[in-house]
């Protein structure tokens, strides 16, 4: 095969010189004797493609043959001062100039490895400084073209033009038009020099996509909207079918990237899917993972592809392999992991795993099955996870930290439709709750801001009968807690509510559990906290981890590359957050929301996740995302006009939100500086074209389901800028990391956060209520989830709680001449002096002892909000801690 390329290659005289003259050669001929020509030294630095993508030794010997053949990497200076002649809107282009040195420099290497050329241009010094630069690829395989750098250029930033590219550089015969890169020199629209502004809207245009039609490859460039209509699989049979997500009042959704794949056959508004192990799913390439995110991701594939191999490991193990018998089986999986039956079953196993690489399933050690780090929530203690007080903090300081709310009436009350869903108030009441109350009473509780709710029972009950004609058996759940004079908070009672059996329409029927330690009543006690629990970890998947972050943020990104160009300013600022979101949610798409997904198998909701979750995102409001204003409606914070963030919060002690606070406000002090440096008052915003049509669009298409809900800020003041900028960046690092990297810690023991009940509370009298007063842990254990959607739950939470070795953290770049205007620099270094001040706060208040929500009785630390700044090692792995600039897993 690679003679045949060779041949042909050798077949094809090489390009001869150009016999017929420009008019731009015309034009130097004429000034000759005028013109005063200087060479201009280059560095530009590239990384070829490498193992990862299967190693392409023919391409990179390809390569070499077409330098030889003067088929080069070619690059070409546009002026920004004298124009072109055939196109008097664009900046003329200088000579060709050449990478240096690719035949014995450039390898292809087992690790992703950058390689620097040197390259020289011929330069006519009345052209000015360079604005852009082309690149054209006259090679047969890609490259990533990360920088170019002139050197001692007059005028230049320290004598120096950077170019920031970071971008994939396909032949040049895949691409419609030229690629063209600029300088770092940020410009507003109305600033942009002449020459330069229909090459930045050609590009916009380029990556609108507007005239490709069909499926989209890798080499596309294509930023475009689509539906989540590639969930389902029609094809395979309604049981594999999904609702279309977006486009319909019924189901409301943000817009994912579009693919541009077929539909299905059964289907036609349902987009066919790729194989499940085919994670070559079109994303914008420069919106992949880099070579180092990708080897890490690896493992990802790994774990998942467990889900193909469930039926295959359930049918060679013995009878119980999917219960737990006692905690202490559970422990196993952290101390040894679980024992297979014999040495032919694990023969069996290794040969079911269709690829090497997917071996690492099975151990080593040859008897040993998917053993596990311990979690944190184990590490001090075994038990300490059942009692109230952790139970309680980790509505404050575990990995869903963002849902509990002030009851402000009691009983509590439903805002479900009354006409549709009957009564589904609270049942609880006073004499449920008092005895518990450390001698206050409801009355004097509500008036001291005492009282608050875990409140799930809304959100859940419409989908309840749905829920419960599946495998699952659950409820909708209330969890009511006091605050006590030491700040945590005390369990009072929780609610579990049913779907009256004449109908939904009949309203709830309901049981109320209080706190007790002993006998079969303390059993029934961790039984109620296991629902609420189970809840919670569905909510926290679906809602706070999936839809609030990492659903919502997609549009923005897509709209941004769309309507604002790499030199607009907020372009820049916001860049750095949106690093890997596209990709990672490309590939949850295909194989952890999909139809019989990770998530549908692992979490309660089953089949009617997704759906739940278009549910909620109708009463998903912007502008409420902002922290302070997120405190403020859950009614754990009130207005303090003389605090920094104007709010003081009511529990003093609540770890998320006061380490959540003070990186918001870094945040928006950052954002504030930048945006003031770029717009002096409110008309530079509301005359900017590119920020007006970006809004617009994110708005209309990103969010179109909701694009008439009056929250929306009317883009029209600096300040709305500033606080939409600052909400972009929070829900893309700070918030993403608080909800995300704690996943592994507390719920890699899933007893402590179970994701599935599979039996309703057992009532007084039964088979299930004998087995409950005989054996808590066996009752218990067959309650939660499972033990091979235990393996396969905690198998992915633990590689999405993992940080990269290439992550980019909170008030980090990935390159220190991301702009060339010295007043944000000074700002961005700003943020960094503040980001570390806040490390060591956190720090303090971690070894405050008077602090018990920051630790708690299992003794892990809060760590989630910590910025990691300063952590050059680019420590990856179970680390805890760490606000990645974007949502990156």
């Amino acid at each position: 095969m690679i003679h045949t390329h060779i041949a042909e290659i050798l077949c094809v005289k090489p390009k001869t010189k150009k016999t017929k003259k420009t008019k731009t050669m015309e034009e130097d001929v004429k000034n000759k004797k005028t013109k005063k020509t200087m060479k201009i030294e280059g560095e530009i630095v590239v990384m070829k493609k490498n193992l990862l993508d299967f190693k392409d030794t023919m391409a990179s010997l390809l390569d070499r043959i077409h330098e030889l053949l003067g088929r080069r990497v070619s690059l070409h200076l546009i002026s920004s001062l004298q124009p072109d002649l055939a196109n008097e809107k664009r900046g003329r282009l200088g000579k060709a100039a050449h990478l240096e040195k690719w035949v014995t420099k450039i390898k292809t290497s087992v690790t992703a490895e950058e390689t620097a050329f040197g390259v020289t241009f011929d330069w006519d010094e009345s052209m000015g400084p360079p604005a852009a630069f082309v690149i054209k690829n006259h090679h047969r395989s890609q490259f990533y073209l990360k920088s170019l750098t002139l050197r001692n250029f007059p005028g230049g930033e320290g004598g120096a033009i950077h170019f920031v590219c970071n971008s994939w550089i396909y032949p040049s015969h895949r691409y419609r038009s030229d690629r063209v890169f600029f300088s770092n020199q940020a410009y507003l629209p109305s600033e942009t020099p002449e020459l330069v502004k229909e090459l930045r809207e050609q590009e916009l245009k380029n990556l609108r996509g507007e005239e490709k039609g069909g499926e989209l490859k890798e080499w596309d460039r294509v930023y475009d909207y689509a539906y989540y209509n590639d969930l389902g699989a029609p094809d395979k049979g309604p049981d594999s079918a999904r609702p279309v997500l977006g486009g319909s009042l019924e189901f409301p959704y943000p817009r994912r990237g579009k693919t541009g794949r077929k539909p299905t056959k059964s289907d036609p508004k349902s987009e066919s899917r790729l194989a499940l192990l085919n994670l070559n799913i079109y994303v914008p390439r420069d919106e992949r993972f880099s070579h180092v995110k990708f080897s890490d991701f690896l493992a990802y594939a790994l774990k998942s592809v467990t889900q193909v191999l469930v039926p295959e490991i359930a049918s060679l193990c013995d009878k119980t392999i999917n219960e737990f018998d006692s905690f202490e089986d559970v422990f196993h999986l952290y101390d040894g992991s679980i024992k297979l039956a014999n040495g032919h079953t694990i023969s069996k196993l290794r040969d079911i795993i269709p690829w090497e690489m997917f071996r690492e399933l099975v151990r080593n050690d040859g008897e040993r099955f998917l053993k596990f780090p311990l979690p944190d929530v184990l590490k001090q203690s075994r038990s300490a996870w059942r009692t109230d007080e952790e139970f309680a903090r980790e509505m404050l300081a575990g990995l869903n930290p963002v849902v509990i709310s002030r009851l402000k009436d009691f009983p509590p009350k439903s805002n479900l439709d009354s006409a549709k869903y009957g009564n589904q108030n609270s049942s609880i009441r006073e004499e449920h709750i008092e005895p518990h109350m450390n001698g206050t009473s409801v009355k004097e509780a509500l008036e001291q801001n005492k009282l608050f709710i875990l409140d799930h029972h809304d959100a859940l009950m419409p989908y309840l009968t749905r829920i419960n004609s599946t495998n699952t058996k659950t409820y909708a759940t209330r969890t009511l807690l006091l605050l006590q004079e030491d700040g945590t908070l005390k369990p009072l009672a929780i609610e579990l509510s049913l779907p009256h059996a004449q109908g939904e329409s009949h309203g709830s029927v309901s049981k109320i559990f209080t706190p007790s330690e002993k006998g079969v009543e303390g059993t029934v006690w961790q039984l109620a906290k296991a629902y609420a629990a189970v809840n919670d970890s569905g909510y926290h998947q679906l809602i706070s981890h999936w839809l609030q972050t990492h659903a919502v943020i997609e549009p923005f990104i897509i709209a941004s590359n769309r309507q604002l160009s790499v030199v607009h300013p907020i372009y820049k600022l916001l860049h750095p957050h949106f690093r890997d979101t596209m990709n990672i949610n490309a590939l949850a798409r295909h194989v952890l929301i999909n139809s019989d997904g990770v998530v549908e198998r692992t979490v309660f909701p089953s089949r009617y996740a997704m759906e739940m979750s278009s549910s909620i995102y109708k009463s998903w409001v912007f502008t409420d995302q902002a922290l302070p204003k997120d405190l403020l409606k859950r009614g754990v914070a009130v207005e303090d006009p003389s605090s920094d963030n104007g709010v003081k919060l009511l529990i003093e002690d609540y770890p998320f939100a006061v380490d959540g606070l003070e990186i918001w406000s870094a945040i928006k002090t950052w954002v504030t500086e930048y945006c003031s440096f770029y717009y002096k008052n409110d008309r530079t915003v509301q005359t900017d074209t590119e920020i007006q049509s970006w809004w617009t669009e994110l708005r209309t298409e990103g969010h179109g389901d909701i694009q008439h809900e009056s929250w929306w800020p009317s883009m029209q003041t600096r300040d709305d800028l500033i606080e939409t900028c600052t909400i972009i960046i929070w829900i893309a690092s700070a918030l993403h990391a608080a909800v995300n990297f704690g996943q592994y810690p507390y719920a890699g023991f899933l007893p402590n956060r179970p994701t599935v009940s599979r039996r309703f509370m057992p009532e007084p009298g039964t088979k299930e209520y004998t087995e409950l007063e005989e054996s808590e842990e066996v009752a218990f254990l067959k309650t939660i989830t499972p033990q091979l959607q235990t393996l396969l739950g905690i198998s992915i939470i633990e590689i999405l709680s993992m940080h990269s070795t290439d992550e980019i953290y909170l008030g980090q770049r990935d390159s220190p001449n991301w702009t060339a205007d010295d007043e944000p620099l000074e700002a961005f270094k700003r943020l960094g002096k503040s980001l570390e001040v806040i490390e060591n706060n956190i720090i303090r208040r971690n070894n405050d002892k008077r602090l018990k929500n920051r630790t708690g009785p299992v003794n892990i630390p809060y760590t989630l909000l910590y910025p990691n700044t300063t952590d050059y090692t680019r420590e990856g792995g179970l680390t805890g801690k760490g606000i990645p600039n974007s949502v990156s897993i």
